[in-house]
C-alpha cells in the first residue's frame, strides 16, 4: 500500500513540475485586437508585447508602439520599435514608428535621424516632411525646417498643418506678414482650423492689418460669443478701423425677389412643415425685437387666434414688427400702428396657380455658434408666421411651406449643388425621411422643425439651387423605411473612410446603422489598431476623398491645440491643473475614440460620448472623433497636442462625401443608400 501512495506522490509531483515549467498560453493578434477594442488598451498593450517577445512578429510591435503612444508613455514606444528595428532595419513602416516614438518622447535629433531615412514618394512624403521639419523645430534648426515645411505645403494632404507650423515659424523671425499668409493658407483649407484662425488674427494685428484682423476676430466670436480675449481683441482694435464696422460684417442684402414656380403632387396636398427661421444652435428660439419683411405679391396679415384680418398690404412693400415695452406692433411702410397679441399670419397670393409667391426676411441669423456663422437677409415660399413669445420677451418667425419646398431649402445648405445628381437625390430621400420622422420634434416651441443643424439646416428659396430642387423632384415622396417606419436617417459631411455604429457614438443600437466602409484599397475586416495612424496620417483611397468642390479638410484634418488653453477648457468640467496627457481608452473598430482621459498635474477627467469629446479638446470643436493624438514637447516642456483626425460629423449613417464619391464611380441613388442604410426599404409614400 505504501509502494501505491509513493508512487501516486511521484506521479502528482511530476505533473505539478510539468504544469510550473509549460509555457503561459499565447495570445493570438486577433484577441490582442479584440482587447483593444472592447475598452482594455493596457491588457492589448500587454498582449502584443508578450507576442513581439515569443514570436518576434512584426506587427505586433507596431500595435504595442502604437498603444504605448496612445497611452502616453513615448519612452516605452522607443524601448518598443527600438527591438523591432533590429529585427526589421529595412522596414519602413518600423522606422516611422521609431522615428515618431523619438518626436513624442522629445528625442529630437534620433527623430531627425529616423526620419531622414524613409523616402515616402509621393504624396506620403509630405507628412514625412512636416514630421522631419517638427523635430528640426525641436533642435532649433529653424531655417532647415522652414524649407521642409515650405515643401510640405505645396502639396496637399497636409496642407493645414505645415502651413501653421510655417506660420509659428515665422513668428519666432517677427516676420507678421509671412505669418500671416502662411496662417490664411492654413485657415482657407479649413475653416474649422480654430488656432490658425486665431493665430492669423493675431499677426495680421501686429502686421497692422486691423481692418482683417477685426474681421477675423468677428468670425473667432461668432462661434465663442462669451470669449474674454476675442471681445477683448475687438473693443482694442476698433478705435483703429479704417473702414466702417458695417462693411467688415459682410451682411448680405436682398432687395428683389426670385422667381418660384409652386410644388404640386398629382396624387394630393402635400405635408405641411413649420420651420423655424433665426434659431439658435441648439434650434430654440433666438432673441430678436425687430422683424422686416417684403412679399413679392399682395398679402393679407391675419390673427392666428381668430383668422381677423389685421391689414392688407400690396406687392413688394417692406412691413415691419417690433417689440416695444413688452408689446408687439406691425407697422406698415407709411408709420401706421396696429397692435396685436399672439401671432400673425403673413399671406402672399400670387394670380395663379402655376406661378408662387416668396416673402424676403431681412437680417437672419444662419450658423449660430458655428465660426461659419452670419446675418442675412433671406427669401422664402409659402407664408410666414410671427409669433410674439411673451415668455421669452422675442419676435419668432416661422416658415410655412410645404415638404417638398422645404426640402429644396435644404439642399444645397447641406449638400454641394454641383455634387453628382445621384448624390443629390440621395440625400434628397434622407433629408426628407428626416423630416417625415421627426415632424414636431420642436413643438413645445409652436414649431415643426428649426432652420439649424439640430435639424436640417434650411436656407429658404436663398439657398435653392437648379440640381437640388431636381432631386428633390425627382425622388418627390420616396424616403426610407425599416418595418414600415422612417428611419433615423442621420448622415455627416464626412466619415473618414468608415462610418461607425450609432451604439459606439453613444446612441442606440439599430440593424441599419452599423460601421461600413468607403475606402477602395484598404480590407476592413482585417483591420488592427496600428492601422489608424497609417490610415490617419497618410493619403487612402476611399470613396469619402471625393474633393471636388469640396476641401480635403473634410476628409483629413489636424489641429494644434495649446496645453495651456486646454487647460482652460477642461476647467469649465473640472480643474486638474496644467495639462499632462490625452488617452483614448475606447476606440470603436471604426476608429471613432469614444472615451477620453485627460491627465492632469491635479487629478484627471474622463470624456464619454462623441459631441462631448469634439467639444472638450479645443477651442470650438474638432471637426470629428475619428482622430489620433500626439504631444509636442519644446524645451523638455509640453507645449501643445496635435490632432490627426479624419471626417466631418458623429460619422454614424450616410457618409455625404463617400455618396459623391460612389455617384462619380456610377452608382445609382438606391445603391448608395442601400450601401450606408443596409435593411432598409427605398418606398414612394404616395403611392401607399
Amino acid at each position: 500500500m505504501k509502494k501505491i501512495f509513493f508512487s501516486f506522490l511521484l506521479i502528482l509531483g511530476s505533473a505539478l513540475l510539468q504544469a510550473q515549467e509549460a509555457p503561459a498560453i499565447l495570445p493570438t493578434l486577433e484577441q490582442a485586437a479584440e482587447q483593444y477594442f472592447s475598452g482594455q488598451p493596457q491588457k492589448s498593450l500587454e498582449s502584443y508585447i508578450q507576442i513581439s517577445k515569443q514570436t518576434k512578429e512584426r506587427d505586433s510591435f507596431l500595435n504595442a508602439a502604437y498603444i504605448a503612444l496612445e497611452q502616453g508613455t513615448p519612452k516605452q514606444a522607443v524601448d518598443i520599435m527600438d527591438a523591432a528595428y533590429r529585427l526589421y532595419p529595412a522596414d519602413a513602416d518600423v522606422i516611422e514608428f521609431l522615428a515618431e516614438a523619438y518626436l513624442a518622447d522629445g528625442q529630437y535629433e534620433n527623430a531627425e535621424k529616423f526620419f531622414s531615412l524613409l523616402d515616402g514618394g509621393g504624396e506620403r512624403s509630405e507628412f514625412l516632411l512636416v514630421q522631419l521639419a517638427r523635430a528640426q523645430l525641436g533642435m532649433g534648426e529653424h531655417k532647415l525646417a522652414k524649407h521642409n515645411l515650405q515643401r510640405a505645403a505645396a502639396g496637399k494632404n497636409h496642407t493645414s498643418l505645415s502651413n501653421f507650423l510655417l506660420g509659428q515659424a515665422f513668428e519666432k523671425e517677427k516676420d507678421w506678414a509671412q505669418a500671416a499668409a502662411a496662417y490664411e493658407k492654413a485657415v482657407k483649407y479649413d475653416h474649422q482650423f480654430t488656432e490658425a484662425r486665431y493665430a492669423w488674427a493675431q499677426t495680421l494685428e501686429k502686421a497692422k492689418d486691423y481692418n482683417e484682423a477685426y474681421r477675423q476676430y468677428r468670425i473667432l466670436r461668432s462661434a465663442s460669443p462669451k470669449n474674454a480675449v476675442y471681445n477683448a481683441a475687438l473693443t482694442r482694435l476698433k478705435p483703429k478701423l479704417t473702414k466702417k464696422e458695417k462693411e467688415l460684417q459682410a451682411h448680405k442684402e436682398r432687395q428683389t425677389h426670385t422667381i418660384v414656380k409652386p410644388v404640386v403632387s398629382l396624387e394630393g396636398p402635400l405635408q405641411q412643415v413649420r420651420v423655424a427661421i433665426g434659431t439658435t444652435g441648439s434650434g430654440r428660439p433666438a432673441a430678436r425685437t425687430k422683424l422686416v419683411f417684403t412679399p413679392s405679391h399682395p398679402f393679407t396679415i391675419t390673427l392666428k387666434s381668430n383668422g381677423k384680418t389685421l391689414a392688407i398690404g400690396k406687392a413688394k412693400q417692406t412691413w415691419r414688427v417690433e417689440l416695444s415695452k413688452g408689446k408687439a406692433v406691425l407697422y406698415s411702410p407709411k408709420g401706421k400702428k396696429y397692435p396685436f397679441k399672439g401671432t400673425i399670419v403673413i399671406s402672399p397670393k400670387a394670380p395663379s396657380s402655376s406661378e408662387g409667391s416668396t416673402i424676403l426676411v431681412e437680417k437672419v441669423m444662419s450658423g449660430a455658434g458655428m465660426t461659419w456663422a452670419s446675418v442675412d437677409d433671406k427669401e422664402y415660399r409659402g407664408k410666414l408666421e410671427i409669433k410674439h413669445d411673451s415668455k421669452r420677451a422675442t419676435l419668432l418667425a416661422i416658415n410655412i411651406v410645404n415638404i417638398e419646398e422645404y426640402l429644396m431649402g435644404v439642399m444645397s445648405s447641406e449638400m454641394p449643388s454641383k455634387f453628382p445628381m445621384n448624390a443629390l437625390r440621395a440625400q434628397a430621400v434622407l433629408a426628407r425621411t428626416y423630416a417625415m420622422k421627426h415632424l414636431g420634434k420642436h413643438k413645445a416651441y409652436g414649431y415643426d422643425l428649426c432652420d439649424t443643424q439640430n435639424c436640417q439646416v434650411y436656407g429658404g428659396v436663398t439657398a435653392e439651387s437648379e440640381t437640388g430642387n431636381a432631386a428633390v423632384e425627382s425622388t418627390m415622396g420616396q424616403v426610407l423605411l425599416y418595418k414600415n417606419k422612417p428611419i433615423e436617417s442621420v448622415f455627416s459631411a464626412n466619415a473618414g473612410g468608415f462610418t461607425q455604429s450609432a451604439k459606439e457614438a453613444g446612441w442606440f443600437a439599430t440593424p441599419y446603422l452599423n460601421p461600413v466602409s468607403d475606402y477602395q484599397d484598404f480590407d476592413f475586416e482585417k483591420l488592427q489598431p496600428y492601422q489608424f495612424k497609417n490610415l490617419l496620417q497618410h493619403p487612402h483611397q476611399a470613396y469619402s476623398l471625393y474633393d471636388k468642390n469640396v476641401s480635403r479638410a473634410a476628409y483629413r484634418w489636424a489641429r494644434v491645440v495649446d496645453a495651456k488653453e486646454l487647460q482652460k477648457i477642461i476647467k469649465r468640467k473640472k480643474d486638474i491643473g496644467a495639462i499632462k496627457a490625452i488617452v483614448p481608452q475606447k476606440r470603436g473598430r471604426s476608429g471613432y475614440v469614444t472615451q477620453v482621459l485627460v491627465k492632469g498635474s491635479k487629478g484627471s477627467v474622463t470624456l464619454k460620448k462623441e459631441n462631448v469629446i469634439r467639444n472638450n479638446l479645443c477651442p470650438g470643436m474638432l471637426r470629428s472623433s475619428y482622430f489620433i493624438v500626439v504631444p509636442n514637447y519644446e524645451d523638455r516642456q509640453l507645449k501643445n497636442f496635435v490632432f490627426y483626425g479624419g471626417g466631418w460629423g458623429h460619422g454614424v449613417g450616410f457618409c455625404q462625401t463617400g455618396a459623391a464619391g460612389r455617384a462619380e464611380a456610377g452608382q445609382d441613388y438606391s445603391q448608395i443608400l442601400q450601401h450606408y442604410f443596409p435593411q432598409t426599404d427605398l418606398t414612394d409614400t404616395r403611392k401607399e
